[in-house]
């Protein structure tokens, strides 16, 4: 960076009261901008399969769950938790599966009050379409798995 823009940036630091000489060196920041390439990426590999990536994540989520423990009815309570999602959107999202047919809503064994979550044949052959295109993205963007991405992944899961 030149003198004159170094100096620049600092005028921008002091004007909008940033302890950052400039955007660049906010960890933030940058992580707001990767996450959006990221997201872009993500968006145009699943548009073919008109699933967004909320639905994506929700919909593999309900197959990956029911699959790790058959016995333990999935909610779209345990599927916002696991997904760190919120309730609201979580259920929205569950809808639109829904009136796709890739998942169902079903009495659960337990509480009347509550909803189990299935995904239908439908849904599951979609995951297993969408997950290689996701999964190829991820590998485009962060890069075979190495010791420096195994740390950013610890980071983020802290």
């Amino acid at each position: 960076m030149s003198e004159r823009a170094r100096a620049a940036a600092g005028r921008g630091a002091v004007a909008v009261g940033s302890r950052f000489a400039g955007p660049a060196e906010s960890a933030g920041f940058l992580l707001w901008q990767v996450a959006s390439a990221w997201q872009r990426a993500i968006r145009a590999a699943l548009d073919d399969l008109d699933l967004t990536h909320a639905q994506f994540v929700l919909l593999a989520t309900v197959v990956w769950l029911a699959a790790e423990s058959p016995e333990v009815p999935v909610t779209q309570t345990v599927v916002a938790a696991h997904t760190a999602t919120d309730a609201v959107m979580t259920s929205e999202v569950m809808r639109t599966l829904e009136r796709k047919g890739y998942v169902e809503r079903k009495a659960h064994p337990d509480d009347a009050r509550a909803k189990r979550i299935v995904s239908t044949a439908a849904g599951r052959r979609l995951v297993r379409r969408a997950l290689p295109l996701v999964e190829a993205v991820d590998a485009q963007f962060f890069g075979t798995p190495n010791p420096v991405l195994q740390s950013l992944v610890q980071r983020l899961t802290a």
